[in-house]
């Protein structure tokens, strides 16, 4: 058992088009965070210009997701933190729906594994 889940997820063969506004992606991840349970706190998304990608991070109540994108290859790079009852998993699928890559790969850890309490803690 552990404090939160931490995923990250890389999909490839995205629509170039998918990965370049600032402003679909920003609300894509918003609508992921209330799928999986998530209180968006706060946002901030850069385009890096013409042709090029978005990099951005949603902190939430539950801790974050953050996008970095490369339209010109067609692969977004998501790392999503959450812990409590917040459920990643359903952020990623919510994400994996809205982009529509050819592949995902995910990874996933359990971050904060609690140990016993002891004298010495």
């Amino acid at each position: 058992m552990g404090l939160g889940r931490h995923l990250l997820a890389d999909l490839h063969g995205v629509a170039p088009h998918r990965l370049s506004d600032p402003a679909w992606i920003e609300s894509r991840l918003r609508e992921a965070a209330a799928e999986a349970g998530a209180t968006p706190l706060a946002g901030h998304f850069h385009h890096f210009g013409e042709g090029l990608g978005v990099t951005g991070v949603l902190l939430l109540c539950e801790s974050h997701m953050t996008i970095h994108t490369w339209p010109e290859h067609g692969f977004a790079a998501i790392d999503v933190f959450m812990c409590g009852e917040a459920e990643p998993e359903r952020a990623v699928e919510a994400l994996r729906l809205h982009l529509q890559p050819a592949r995902l790969d995910l990874s996933s850890s359990v971050r904060g594994h609690l140990l016993p309490a002891g004298p010495d803690v």
